[in-house]
């Protein structure tokens, strides 16, 4: 993990039509609410729902992804055109925006592809006064880098606009190398589109789930692609949304959670929401998962400090220095998501991890 680069723990994704400044706010009373209304369903630690209100209410939402492909819908080009507007001039005040936002066009391929042009126009004739700080455009459905180089040439005049592509189908999966290689270094994330990518694979309705053995494999595939160039990876969306009765709400946010640790266990630390009450299930995930592991890994990096960095064994478990770099890697990514601080995590490894404490 590179202590320089903040990776948000999650991306939201919010149709362009309902786009405005304060959404993040907005968002996370939606998810407060929702809180409180039901009730979390699995057993909470005291410091960990502590930290889980609070991240509501005062970050609730990392990155915040402006959709104008499957969260918007069919609509007109009169409505496209100006939503694609009013969002534009919404992103480049700059003001009550996430520390991190971007657009979702359609795909620059098939019936899409004029729209798709049309659209991004729109936003980049905006950008073009006024770019926030970490603006990305996500490219959906990409099949060939055709279509990175056509978004890479589109975005000649703003060099600082990064792109994130959506792996979806098993083309994408075979060819993401020459996809991140067609993005000219502007490649900033790669995420993982697992319903479409499962439909691909002939995968009917009972097997569509983010825990399919399918999604464990092109997750593989893509961390091995992207772990030595540092690009981050995003897991898909759990799409059962935590709406309705209280039994409806509780068995979305227990399989919701259930997907981000599988994720965090596989090594990826950012996936999608598509309703602002997931977000209590994204942070409450990650927060107890650091916090279940923290004890136990804090006791194994501090003793192999204690012993200047010779390999050491406590009880049946052996560390050199491959596993303390996963140790390290442990507490680093939970400072920055603010599972803890830098003077906790200091205090239990005797270890400095204060570069990451600025990304939480």
């Amino acid at each position: 993990m590179n202590p320089s680069v903040r990776q948000p723990v999650h991306t939201l994704y919010g149709g362009a039509h309902l786009f405005r400044a304060g959404i993040a706010a907005r968002a996370g009373e939606v998810a407060l609410k929702a809180l409180d209304d039901h009730g979390y369903p699995l057993p909470l630690p005291e410091v960990v729902e502590q930290k889980l209100r609070d991240k509501l209410r005062s970050d609730p939402v990392e990155d915040f992804r402006i959709d104008f492909e499957d969260g918007y819908g069919v609509r007109s080009d009169a409505e496209e055109d100006q939503h694609a507007a009013n969002a534009a001039a919404v992103v480049s005040s700059a003001l009550n925006l996430p520390r991190r936002v971007g657009v979702r066009i359609r795909a620059l391929s098939g019936a899409t592809e004029s729209r798709a042009r049309r659209t991004l126009d729109i936003f980049l004739e905006k950008l073009r006064w006024r770019q926030p700080p970490n603006f990305v455009v996500t490219l959906p459905k990409v099949a060939s880098s055709t279509e990175v180089t056509e978004l890479v040439n589109a975005l000649r005049d703003l060099p600082a606009v990064g792109i994130e592509l959506i792996v979806e189908s098993p083309a994408a999966l075979r060819s993401v190398a020459e996809l991140i290689y067609a993005s000219e270094g502007r490649c900033t994330g790669v995420h993982f589109g697992a319903y479409d990518y499962l439909s691909a694979c002939g995968v009917s309705f009972p097997g569509q789930t983010l825990r399919h053995p399918l999604c464990d494999f092109a997750r593989s595939h893509l961390q091995m692609h992207t772990a030595d160039l540092g690009i981050p990876l995003a897991d898909g969306v759990t799409n059962l949304l935590p709406v309705g009765a209280n039994g409806q709400v509780h068995a979305a946010w227990k399989l919701h959670a259930d997907c981000v640790r599988h994720a965090l266990i596989c090594g990826i630390y950012q996936g999608w929401d598509i309703h602002p009450a997931q977000l209590v299930s994204r942070h409450a995930a990650i927060y107890t998962f650091f916090a279940e592991h923290a004890e136990a890994a804090a006791r194994r990096l501090k003793n192999f400090v204690e012993r200047q960095e010779q390999a050491t064994r406590i009880g049946t478990q052996f560390d050199d220095a491959a596993t303390v770099l996963g140790l390290k890697t442990f507490f680093g990514r939970a400072v920055a998501c603010g599972a803890m601080t830098a003077d906790e995590a200091k205090e239990m490894t005797c270890v400095d991890f204060s570069s990451y404490s600025h990304l939480g």
